[in-house]
């Protein structure tokens, strides 16, 4: 590998083709640690503050590797980004001919054989004309596009009901029987991963691949010399999700859709077929019904005592056993009808597996309820011993980066869930000057967080200090009720105070567009929850403050949080220092991490919780966050906000 120091150097190949590049010491040292982790194929777990320029840092010794390289991260739009953007850039700046691939899960991708039967089934029940509008939008794409990725088609939106009539399923692909075989965009996706030098793929399809080997990788992993996980904060959940099994009401209401499309064109004649799936498809909505709670979590012994919920359970799972007895009789008839056989059987499978797994040491069982379905999930206790025997599989490098991964550079939290037992770490702070750019506020007089009148007093502390930053700011809540409460609120006190600011709130519109309008608005205060934690990038005086309503301690009713505490109690360690807390820390510096994104930002971030004061713990919170000098002195942080305004001026 040539040296990377070169490279990276103020007059080097980087500075000279890539325009307003900056070298930056952390950025190299970052770049020869990760070159050696792939060198000796070791498993590096590597931390690096916003600025440091970590996607760099880990593409040019990944693309100079000479290796075939699996890149997974957090989100498809960090995806898109990579793909599209950085690696190209990085590629022509270092003269490099290596080939890249984007490779996404099956449903991002146009089918042609459901597409075909969309436009020729009178089964398809349009909510609207938009929709008819659509499918013949989707139908001329197909036609043009070379790649069939929905994400080429803005005028159709991603959340369109369109689009789960016109993709594939795990479930519902025909694989190599199907007629238009030949012509399929996912595996013509796959085909170009094959072959990539560099293939840029995404958390969840990694996972689902490990798991289910259903998504190409499971072809790519065997040649394939380094694995790098950007974001690599979000992988336990993700990890946890998919070494786990579920079963949702919505997948049988969508086998239920496909059975009766099947059946009209292959058995029409065979009636009891018909009545077992519609007695089927109600009694999965009766299901869903029996539980009033949306975006509700409950564990299998909290939803049993539902009135009427396992007596529901208990109906579905026999009115399925019946219709996959049926389907097994008519499976001859087509393709098709055994594809549905065979879902009825894996999703059978699954409603029972849950309900045997109840009582199971390993697995926690619990339900999750959405506006329109009720998932059932077994997730394991712990995803330590599974995931490290992946990184055990063969001889790789493994590297896992995120801005948040320590505890005061302390990895062992991260480690100890992912089974990184053999993992080297390394530590790079920002090169951004916190303690001149960034002020941290903790309010006086706050109640604690669990008061009813709790959402009241963060409005009352927050108005003063929103008036001084001239809105611009960015209201990070830890749930959706507070989001909601706490929107409501400013609403009535911008009216009593006539302050002029635009207030948006998440759900308003997409993620994108509400972040462009805040951009462009420039003096707009947003509230929002998880989605705006992460993965948000807004440079310059746009956004001057951040607050964060309270700690973002997970609920301890969380069905999976409650039996992983138990188990850390029941060996005689303390669940709360060892995970809830490290935890919370990483949760708040993915917010904290919004406010400077370059280093001409200057801002506020206000912590309502009185808890980081007032409690033991709150010391190891403050010192996790990068290093801001510190107030609680209202005055202060007005002449800082007015100070910053008269310096950007």
């Amino acid at each position: 590998m040539p040296d990377l120091s070169t490279i990276f150097s103020a007059d080097g190949l980087l500075a000279r083709n890539i325009p307003d590049y900056r070298p930056r010491t952390q950025q190299l040292e970052m770049a020869q640690k990760i070159a050696q982790t792939i060198e000796n194929q070791e498993i590096l777990v590597a931390e690096a503050g916003t600025g440091t320029g970590k996607t760099y840092a880990y593409l040019v010794p990944a693309l100079l590797s000479g290796g075939k390289v699996i890149l997974s991260t957090g989100t498809k739009t960090l995806q898109d980004q990579l793909f599209q953007r950085d690696i190209p850039a990085m590629r022509a700046a270092l003269k490099i001919p290596v080939t890249i691939a984007l490779l996404k899960g099956r449903a991002n991708y146009i089918c042609h054989y459901h597409l075909e039967r969309a436009l020729n089934s009178d089964q398809i029940h349009f909510a609207n004309r938009t929709e008819v509008k659509y499918l013949h939008l989707i139908e001329r794409y197909a036609g043009t596009s070379s790649h069939g990725d929905k994400s080429g088609l803005d005028k159709v939106p991603e959340q369109a009901a369109i689009w789960q009539h016109v993709t594939s399923t795990r479930e519902n692909c025909l694989g190599s029987d199907c007629p238009h075989y030949r012509q399929c965009f996912v595996m013509e996706a796959r085909k170009r991963a094959l072959s990539a030098d560099m293939v840029v793929v995404n958390h969840h399809l990694f996972f689902a691949d490990v798991m289910l080997r259903d998504e190409g990788l499971s072809e790519l992993l065997p040649a394939c010399n380094t694995v790098i996980f950007d974001e690599a904060h979000q992988l336990p959940e993700v990890a946890s999700l998919f070494f786990g099994e579920s079963v949702s009401t919505g997948q049988i209401q969508v086998l239920v859709r496909d059975i009766e499309t099947e059946a009209l064109l292959e058995a029409r004649e065979f009636t009891p077929l018909f009545d077992a799936t519609a007695a089927t498809g109600k009694a999965a909505l009766d299901l869903h019904l029996t539980i009033m709670e949306k975006h509700a979590r409950m564990s299998a012994t909290m939803v049993a005592q539902h009135p009427g919920f396992s007596e529901a359970r208990q109906l579905l799972q026999e009115n399925m056993a019946s219709l996959a007895g049926l389907l097994e009789t008519q499976a001859v008839r087509s393709q098709g009808l055994q594809n549905c056989w065979l879902r009825a059987q894996a999703l059978l499978n699954r409603l029972r597996q849950w309900h045997e797994q109840s009582e199971s040491q390993q697995f926690i069982c619990w339900i999750e309820t959405y506006s329109q379905s009720l998932q059932f999930n077994i997730t394991p206790l712990s995803i330590a011993e599974i995931f490290s025997k992946q990184l055990n599989a063969s001889a790789r490098a493994w590297i896992f980066t995120s801005a948040t991964l320590s505890v005061k550079k302390d990895f062992s939290h991260y480690n100890r869930m992912m089974g990184l037992f053999e993992a080297q770490t390394a530590n790079w702070d920002s090169p951004f000057d916190y303690p001149s750019q960034a002020l941290l506020y903790a309010p006086s007089h706050m109640p604690d967080p669990n008061t009813p009148n709790y959402a009241e007093s963060i409005v009352q502390a927050a108005l003063p200090v929103i008036k001084a930053s001239q809105g611009r700011a960015f209201i990070l809540c830890t749930s959706l009720r507070n989001m909601q409460q706490i929107h409501e609120l400013l609403q009535n006190a911008f009216q009593q105070e006539q302050f002029e600011f635009p207030l948006l709130l998440q759900g308003q519109e997409t993620r994108s567009a509400l972040l462009d309008q805040f951009r462009k608005l420039g003096n707009a205060v947003l509230v929002g929850s998880q989605s705006f934690w992460e993965g948000i990038d807004v440079k310059g005086r746009a956004l001057s403050l951040v607050i964060i309503d309270r700690l973002p301690f997970a609920s301890p009713d969380d069905p999976v949080l409650s039996a992983r505490i138990e188990k850390i109690t029941r060996e005689g360690r303390s669940a709360f220092m060892e995970y809830q807390l490290p935890h919370a820390i990483i949760s708040l510096k993915q917010g904290a991490g919004r406010l400077i994104r370059d280093e001409h930002d200057r801002g506020v971030l206000m912590i309502c919780d009185p808890r980081l004061i007032s409690k033991p713990y709150g010391k190891r919170i403050w010192q996790s966050l990068p290093p801001m000098k510190r107030t609680r002195d209202l005055n202060e942080v007005v002449s800082f906000l007015i100070g910053s305004q008269d310096n950007h001026s």
